[in-house]
């Protein structure tokens, strides 16, 4: 038997899934770890945590699974994107914590940038929208606000990597500091049809170059995992983004296939094969994950609060004990009642945009309850989700090509059917769950088994996708189109602007 190992490295957890050559899971493991938040705006993670975690569930994972390391052929690694960590080289002591995602503290350097002019320069180059979501102004903030932080990066004594160069920092004992052209393309430092790092881009955020990471093709030989950490040496051939890596998983190798993640987060991709498109509906334009070194692209829209919605149910109003209860306490009642949340805990990211949104109930009554609300912030989830697959194909219309006909969802929410069937009926299109629904972490093996000779290419990899249930729409268009009018009226209640 052919076996791979995942490091699914996330914004609440860090994961380990064994797959076999089939893309079926072996075992898993996870474990959550600690969210910082200093301040309001601010999340932050502690990187020893990380690393702890991800050494901790790889060990689990494979004693559930009765492997040994030499029973891999290679290991692949995704990561949550754009967290952004600066270590010391030779003592490998982070110098602050990891800036996470979400974390809205660099706006100000943001504004001043979008104030100065710069957003054509960085969209042409990057693809990216200037926001406080990507990392290079996150380094920025670090190089700023760490004493003498700046003249030990000028001094070439610092490393700045998104997580997944940290794990294989963590990995290698120190000998590679490497990332892979998705992570490098969420930096705002970028260059993503040449694949290099700009130098006009470094100029313009003051970032030393001796701080980057090596960057490489999604499926590479990027070093090998030394043999004290799992008992012998391990291949690590694949890194992705958790979003591209999640495209990768779900087969979408050809120009206008789309899949949703349901996560912390919720992330909408849209193959457009080797084409750079550039958004006119509020999206960004991404490296999809590069089993070559031939750029290749995606269409993306990012949902900043997806599934973190029913965690503050839970932990924030107490409405419910455990996460999985949301379905049960939604469908007690037929619909929400007419209540929307707009859950802007930090902002609202595409198609909107708006970082000083913050969330919103509207449309309560007397006769609301905490079961209309659970209901809505459910659906909160499908109705950002849908603003984003209406972007998406209104772009895909204006470079000439169809709308999206299908979606394929995964992630952790994307097993709630209420929520599913909601998504197909606002879309109007079928939504399909895969049988592996791991996607994200299967993207990785796949691409370490490309670099390990598993798969002679992604044809091998297409075969392995099989849809577990498809959801079809049953609203009329005409409900569903009243629904998102009365969602975006909900939207502007919540914005600043």
């Amino acid at each position: 038997m052919t076996y791979l190992l995942a490091l699914d490295q996330g914004t609440s957890s860090s994961r380990s899934i064994v797959f076999d050559a089939q893309g079926r899971i072996v075992a898993m493991a996870q474990r959550e770890f600690r969210q910082i938040y200093p301040q309001p705006g601010w999340v932050e993670h502690d990187a020893h945590e990380i690393w702890d975690s991800q050494l901790a569930t790889a060990h689990e994972v494979m004693k559930k699974a009765g492997l040994k390391a030499t029973d891999l052929k290679a290991l692949g690694i995704t990561n949550q994107r754009e967290t952004t960590l600066v270590w010391n080289r030779k003592t490998g002591q982070p110098i602050y914590h990891a800036i996470v995602w979400q974390d809205r503290r660099a706006e100000p350097q943001c504004a001043a940038l979008r104030e100065h002019g710069h957003t054509a320069l960085v969209q042409r180059k990057t693809g990216l929208v200037i926001d406080a979501y990507f990392s290079g102004t996150k380094l920025q903030w670090i190089l700023d606000h760490v004493p003498h932080a700046r003249e030990q990066a000028e001094r070439g004594e610092l490393a700045f990597g998104t997580i997944d160069s940290w794990l294989i920092w963590k990995l290698t004992h120190g000998e590679v500091h490497v990332t892979d052209v998705s992570n490098a393309a969420r930096t705002m430092l970028f260059n993503v049809h040449e694949n290099r790092w700009d130098d006009e881009l470094l100029r313009l955020l003051r970032i030393p170059r001796s701080v980057l990471p090596e960057v490489h093709p999604s499926a590479h030989e990027f070093g090998t995992a030394a043999a004290d950490h799992l008992g012998a040496p391990v291949l690590i051939g694949g890194i992705a983004g958790d979003q591209q890596s999640a495209l990768f998983g779900q087969a979408c190798f050809d120009a206008g296939m789309a899949k949703n993640t349901y996560g912390t987060g919720c992330f909408m991709l849209m193959h457009t094969g080797e084409r750079f498109q550039t958004s006119g509906n509020g999206l960004i334009t991404t490296s999809a994950a590069q089993p070559s070194p031939q750029p290749q692209f995606a269409l993306e829209g990012s949902v900043f609060i997806g599934g973190a919605v029913v965690q503050w149910l839970r932990d924030g109003l107490n409405a419910i004990k455990a996460s999985g209860e949301v379905q049960g306490l939604a469908e007690s009642v037929p619909d929400a009642g007419g209540v929307m949340f707009v859950p802007a805990f930090t902002g609202l990211g595409a198609p909107y945009w708006d970082a000083e949104a913050r969330g919103a109930i509207v449309g309560l009554t007397r006769g609301s309850t905490v079961a209309h609300i659970a209901r809505a912030a459910l659906e909160s989830i499908a109705f950002q989700s849908a603003a984003l697959l209406q972007s998406m194909s209104r772009d895909a219309v204006a470079a000439g090509g169809s709308p999206v006909s299908e979606l394929r969802v995964d992630g952790g929410a994307c097993v709630n059917n209420l929520l599913m069937q909601f998504q197909a009926d606002l879309l109007g299109i079928p939504v399909v769950r895969p049988r592996v629904i791991e996607t994200t972490a299967l993207g990785a093996a796949y691409l370490a088994g490309l670099t390990a000779g598993v798969y002679g290419g992604v044809g091998d990899i297409r075969k392995n996708w099989q849809a577990e249930r498809t959801f079809l729409p049953t609203m009329s268009r005409d409900r569903a189109d009243q629904l998102m009018t009365d969602w975006e009226r909900a939207v502007r209640q919540a914005c600043t602007r």
